[in-house]
């Protein structure tokens, strides 16, 4: 019996800490997770928190959305729209809020439905993002402004989606979408 309780303290002792939590203060001293933006039009990310890890992804669009779930003093663990998990610099993020359609929509001249759409954005556009309130988000992009439903938008908050807020991260992506895959485990 005492080579099993053994092992298992042993086991406790050796195991990895857990990801950032909520109560604990981050080398940033921003909340994690949070969304940020690509500042660049080309960027790596990467299956470990150095430059001496491969490229996992090259992300090749300015202003895409990303998910912090996890941070170094100088590294990033960014969830991208697609569920990809990578390391990037802090220096290649922005703090800009930027948001990117799930499907075809609106933009409308108010946060309604029966409002007018002021201009149509396609699946994958990535927007500016102004403000959010009762479901509806404030975008802008490619000079036209108006208000789209929450919950078609990758890159808002769950409270952002007319919802409460989410008592615990389960590390699920922001809006519904694929399982997150790993690089850092190919």
């Amino acid at each position: 019996m005492r080579p099993i309780a053994a092992l298992l303290i042993l086991a406790c002792l050796t195991a990895p800490a857990p990801a950032q939590q909520d109560d604990q203060p981050t080398p940033s001293g921003q909340a994690v997770p949070r969304f940020v933006s690509l500042k660049f039009d080309v960027a790596n990310g990467r299956s470990g928190p150095s430059r001496a890890h491969p490229v996992a992804w090259r992300y090749v669009r300015a202003g895409l959305p990303m998910e912090v779930v996890a941070e170094t003093p100088d590294w990033r663990r960014v969830r991208d729209p697609g569920g990809e998990l990578t390391w990037m610099h802090r220096s290649i993020l922005s703090g800009r809020r930027t948001v990117v359609t799930i499907d075809e929509t609106p933009l409308r001249a108010r946060a309604d439905e029966d409002a007018s759409a002021e201009a149509i954005a396609e699946t994958g556009v990535v927007l500016t993002l102004e403000r959010c309130r009762t479901g509806w988000c404030r975008v802008e992009g490619q000079g036209y402004r108006g208000w789209a439903r929450a919950e078609a938008l990758w890159g808002v908050y769950a409270n952002e989606r007319g919802g409460q807020p989410e008592a615990e991260n389960d590390g699920s992506p922001a809006l519904s979408g694929p399982p997150a895959r790993d690089t850092a485990l190919r």
